[in-house]
């Protein structure tokens, strides 16, 4: 799957990722290979990607994610890595 996060002043990640689990505003969920398309709000708090690397934690305070056709972008109000 491809992810893209973004904030108003930058791009924070762009690439590959295995897994990635997110800080929904009615609870936390997890997007994986081929997930079925979905939008939602996310909540403060952080989202964790898994590459082939090993894992990375964003702090998110607030936005939107979109799932599609195995891409995932998620526009953050903002970031801290």
């Amino acid at each position: 799957m491809y992810l893209e996060i973004i904030t108003p002043d930058k791009k924070v990640f762009a690439g590959e990722v295995e897994a990635a689990k997110f800080p929904g505003t009615n609870g936390s969920f997890e997007v994986l290979d081929l997930h079925a398309p979905l939008i939602s709000t996310l909540d403060t708090g952080q989202i964790r990607i898994t590459t082939n690397a090993g894992q990375e934690f964003f702090t998110v305070d607030g936005g939107v994610v979109e799932v599609l056709n195995n891409r995932i972008i998620v526009l953050a109000e903002s970031v801290l890595a």
